[in-house]
Protein backbone atom coordinates (compact mmCIF):
# COMPACT_ATOMS: atom_id res chain seq x y z
CA UNK A 1 0.00 0.00 0.00
CA UNK A 2 1.81 3.04 -1.18
CA UNK A 3 -0.54 6.68 -1.05
CA UNK A 4 2.12 9.64 -2.10
CA UNK A 5 1.77 13.26 -2.95
CA UNK A 6 1.28 13.59 -6.59
CA UNK A 7 0.94 17.10 -8.10
CA UNK A 8 -1.66 17.06 -10.85
CA UNK A 9 -3.38 20.22 -12.15
CA UNK A 10 -0.79 22.56 -10.40
CA UNK A 11 -2.39 21.37 -7.18
CA UNK A 12 -0.38 18.13 -4.53
CA UNK A 13 -3.34 15.40 -3.98
CA UNK A 14 -2.40 12.30 -2.32
CA UNK A 15 -3.05 9.51 -4.90
CA UNK A 16 -2.48 5.13 -4.90
CA UNK A 17 -1.79 3.64 -8.02
CA UNK A 18 -4.32 0.78 -9.70
CA UNK A 19 -1.63 -2.03 -9.68
CA UNK A 20 -1.38 -1.49 -5.55
CA UNK A 21 -4.99 -1.45 -5.47
CA UNK A 22 -5.16 -4.25 -7.87
CA UNK A 23 -2.45 -6.16 -5.97
CA UNK A 24 -3.70 -5.32 -2.20
CA UNK A 25 -7.07 -6.73 -3.31
CA UNK A 26 -6.43 -9.69 -4.99
CA UNK A 27 -7.74 -8.41 -8.58
CA UNK A 28 -5.97 -8.81 -11.74
CA UNK A 29 -4.93 -5.43 -12.81
CA UNK A 30 -6.69 -5.43 -16.01
CA UNK A 31 -9.46 -5.53 -14.61
CA UNK A 32 -8.98 -3.61 -11.85
CA UNK A 33 -8.51 -0.88 -15.17
CA UNK A 34 -11.75 -2.09 -16.75
CA UNK A 35 -13.60 -1.20 -13.40
CA UNK A 36 -12.26 2.49 -13.88
CA UNK A 37 -12.55 3.05 -17.13
CA UNK A 38 -16.14 2.13 -16.37
CA UNK A 39 -16.45 4.61 -13.87
CA UNK A 40 -14.93 6.88 -15.93
CA UNK A 41 -17.08 6.87 -18.81
CA UNK A 42 -20.49 6.56 -16.09
CA UNK A 43 -19.79 9.40 -13.94
CA UNK A 44 -16.64 10.96 -15.38
CA UNK A 45 -18.42 13.72 -17.02
CA UNK A 46 -19.95 14.69 -13.42
CA UNK A 47 -16.77 15.03 -10.87
CA UNK A 48 -15.15 18.87 -10.86
CA UNK A 49 -12.07 16.93 -10.51
CA UNK A 50 -10.60 13.92 -11.98
CA UNK A 51 -10.90 11.19 -9.65
CA UNK A 52 -8.55 9.05 -12.34
CA UNK A 53 -5.48 10.31 -14.01
CA UNK A 54 -4.34 7.71 -16.90
CA UNK A 55 -0.74 7.10 -17.15
CA UNK A 56 1.87 4.81 -18.02
CA UNK A 57 4.73 2.58 -16.41
CA UNK A 58 7.16 0.17 -17.56
CA UNK A 59 6.46 -3.58 -17.35
CA UNK A 60 9.20 -6.11 -16.38
CA UNK A 61 9.40 -6.99 -20.01
CA UNK A 62 10.27 -3.13 -20.98
CA UNK A 63 6.45 -2.71 -22.03
CA UNK A 64 4.53 0.68 -21.85
CA UNK A 65 1.85 -0.50 -20.25
CA UNK A 66 -1.44 1.62 -18.68
CA UNK A 67 -2.42 2.47 -15.15
CA UNK A 68 -4.30 5.01 -13.22
CA UNK A 69 -3.62 7.30 -10.26
CA UNK A 70 -6.65 6.99 -7.78
CA UNK A 71 -7.59 10.67 -5.40
CA UNK A 72 -9.05 9.64 -2.18
CA UNK A 73 -12.52 10.22 -3.77
CA UNK A 74 -11.56 7.93 -6.85
CA UNK A 75 -10.24 5.08 -4.37
CA UNK A 76 -13.41 5.11 -2.69
CA UNK A 77 -15.57 5.08 -5.63
CA UNK A 78 -13.60 1.81 -7.11
CA UNK A 79 -13.80 -0.08 -3.81
CA UNK A 80 -17.29 0.90 -3.22
CA UNK A 81 -18.18 -2.50 -4.53
CA UNK A 82 -15.30 -4.74 -3.58
CA UNK A 83 -16.48 -7.13 -0.90
CA UNK A 84 -15.48 -9.84 1.25
CA UNK A 85 -13.45 -9.93 4.95
CA UNK A 86 -10.87 -9.53 2.93
CA UNK A 87 -11.77 -6.83 1.13
CA UNK A 88 -13.01 -4.49 4.30
CA UNK A 89 -9.80 -5.15 5.55
CA UNK A 90 -7.75 -3.43 3.10
CA UNK A 91 -10.43 -0.35 2.91
CA UNK A 92 -9.78 0.34 6.51
CA UNK A 93 -5.94 0.16 5.90
CA UNK A 94 -6.36 2.29 2.77
CA UNK A 95 -8.69 4.87 4.89
CA UNK A 96 -6.11 4.71 7.73
CA UNK A 97 -3.43 5.29 5.23
CA UNK A 98 -5.18 8.42 3.53
CA UNK A 99 -6.11 9.62 6.63
CA UNK A 100 -2.38 9.68 8.00
CA UNK A 101 -0.75 11.03 4.63
CA UNK A 102 -3.15 13.47 4.45
CA UNK A 103 -2.84 14.90 8.22
CA UNK A 104 1.45 15.14 6.48
CA UNK A 105 0.27 16.84 3.72
CA UNK A 106 -1.26 19.50 5.66
CA UNK A 107 1.70 19.83 8.14
CA UNK A 108 4.30 20.49 5.07
CA UNK A 109 1.59 23.42 4.06
CA UNK A 110 1.77 24.59 7.01
CA UNK A 111 5.59 24.56 6.84
CA UNK A 112 6.07 25.90 3.71
CA UNK A 113 3.85 28.79 4.54
CA UNK A 114 5.69 29.68 7.26
CA UNK A 115 8.60 29.11 5.15
CA UNK A 116 7.41 31.77 2.41
CA UNK A 117 6.74 34.21 4.97
CA UNK A 118 10.09 33.64 6.49
CA UNK A 119 11.78 34.20 3.68
CA UNK A 120 9.54 37.69 2.10
CA UNK A 121 10.55 39.08 5.67
CA UNK A 122 14.05 37.97 5.45
CA UNK A 123 14.63 40.25 1.97
CA UNK A 124 13.45 43.03 3.79
CA UNK A 125 15.86 42.40 6.74
CA UNK A 126 18.60 41.46 4.75
CA UNK A 127 17.99 45.15 3.41
CA UNK A 128 18.18 46.98 6.47
CA UNK A 129 21.41 44.90 7.31
CA UNK A 130 22.75 46.46 4.57
CA UNK A 131 21.36 49.89 4.08
CA UNK A 132 22.79 50.43 8.46
CA UNK A 133 25.92 49.20 6.62
CA UNK A 134 26.06 51.76 4.30
CA UNK A 135 25.06 54.46 6.54
CA UNK A 136 26.61 53.87 10.11
CA UNK A 137 30.22 52.30 9.37
CA UNK A 138 32.84 54.86 8.25
CA UNK A 139 34.10 54.37 5.13
CA UNK A 140 37.35 52.32 3.95
CA UNK A 141 38.51 49.96 1.61
CA UNK A 142 37.57 46.90 3.99
CA UNK A 143 33.50 48.36 4.35
CA UNK A 144 32.97 46.26 1.43
CA UNK A 145 33.66 43.19 3.44
CA UNK A 146 31.39 44.56 6.32
CA UNK A 147 28.15 43.06 4.94
CA UNK A 148 29.84 38.89 3.84
CA UNK A 149 32.15 39.19 7.47
CA UNK A 150 28.69 39.70 9.59
CA UNK A 151 26.45 37.30 7.62
CA UNK A 152 29.35 34.75 7.92
CA UNK A 153 29.72 35.89 12.13
CA UNK A 154 25.48 35.37 12.17
CA UNK A 155 25.62 31.94 10.33
CA UNK A 156 28.56 30.33 12.86
CA UNK A 157 26.82 32.02 16.00
CA UNK A 158 23.48 30.16 14.86
CA UNK A 159 24.91 26.73 13.38
CA UNK A 160 28.07 26.48 15.32
CA UNK A 161 30.29 25.95 11.80
CA UNK A 162 31.83 27.84 8.97
CA UNK A 163 29.17 29.55 6.54
CA UNK A 164 31.70 27.74 4.01
CA UNK A 165 31.35 24.49 5.85
CA UNK A 166 27.36 24.84 6.09
CA UNK A 167 27.23 25.25 1.73
CA UNK A 168 28.85 21.63 1.17
CA UNK A 169 26.67 20.33 3.83
CA UNK A 170 23.78 21.49 1.85
CA UNK A 171 25.83 20.61 -1.45
CA UNK A 172 24.81 24.60 -2.49
CA UNK A 173 25.53 25.34 -6.01
CA UNK A 174 27.32 28.87 -7.34
CA UNK A 175 24.10 30.79 -7.49
CA UNK A 176 21.74 28.97 -4.56
CA UNK A 177 21.04 30.54 -1.58
CA UNK A 178 21.26 28.71 1.64
CA UNK A 179 18.56 30.39 2.83
CA UNK A 180 16.34 27.98 0.41
CA UNK A 181 17.67 24.85 2.42
CA UNK A 182 16.72 26.56 5.88
CA UNK A 183 13.39 25.68 7.70
CA UNK A 184 11.10 27.95 8.87
CA UNK A 185 12.40 28.31 12.27
CA UNK A 186 16.03 28.75 11.36
CA UNK A 187 15.09 31.39 9.18
CA UNK A 188 13.36 33.28 11.84
CA UNK A 189 16.26 32.77 14.44
CA UNK A 190 18.36 34.04 11.09
CA UNK A 191 16.28 37.03 10.77
CA UNK A 192 16.64 38.11 14.69
CA UNK A 193 19.72 37.80 14.59
CA UNK A 194 20.27 40.08 11.58
CA UNK A 195 18.10 42.64 12.92
CA UNK A 196 19.92 42.84 16.46
CA UNK A 197 23.53 43.00 14.24
CA UNK A 198 21.39 46.24 12.52
CA UNK A 199 20.91 47.93 15.88
CA UNK A 200 24.57 47.05 17.53
CA UNK A 201 25.74 48.63 14.17
CA UNK A 202 23.50 51.57 14.27
CA UNK A 203 24.34 52.18 17.93
CA UNK A 204 28.07 52.36 16.95
CA UNK A 205 29.69 49.04 17.91
CA UNK A 206 32.44 47.96 16.10
CA UNK A 207 32.72 44.23 14.31
CA UNK A 208 34.49 43.04 17.17
CA UNK A 209 32.84 44.12 19.70
CA UNK A 210 29.43 42.88 17.58
CA UNK A 211 31.25 39.34 17.23
CA UNK A 212 31.73 39.02 21.30
CA UNK A 213 28.35 40.24 22.09
CA UNK A 214 27.23 37.98 19.87
CA UNK A 215 29.34 35.01 20.85
CA UNK A 216 28.60 35.29 24.37
CA UNK A 217 24.74 35.37 23.50
CA UNK A 218 25.18 32.31 21.72
CA UNK A 219 26.96 30.54 24.27
CA UNK A 220 25.29 31.43 26.79
CA UNK A 221 21.92 29.91 25.38
CA UNK A 222 23.72 27.00 24.73
CA UNK A 223 24.58 26.57 28.12
CA UNK A 224 21.20 27.25 29.79
CA UNK A 225 20.16 24.52 26.88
Amino acid sequence: MLIKITELNNEEILTVNSREVAEDFGKEHKHVIRDIEKLILEVGPKLDLPYFTKTNYIDCCNREQTEFLLTRDGFSLLVMGFTGEKALKWKLKYIKAFNAMEKELKRLYEERKKWEIERAKGVLIRHILTDTIKMKITESPNKKFAYPNYTRLIYKAIFGKPFKDLQNEFNIKPKESLRDYLTGEQLRELEHLEMLVSSLIGLGMSYEEIKEFVNQKYNAQMLIA
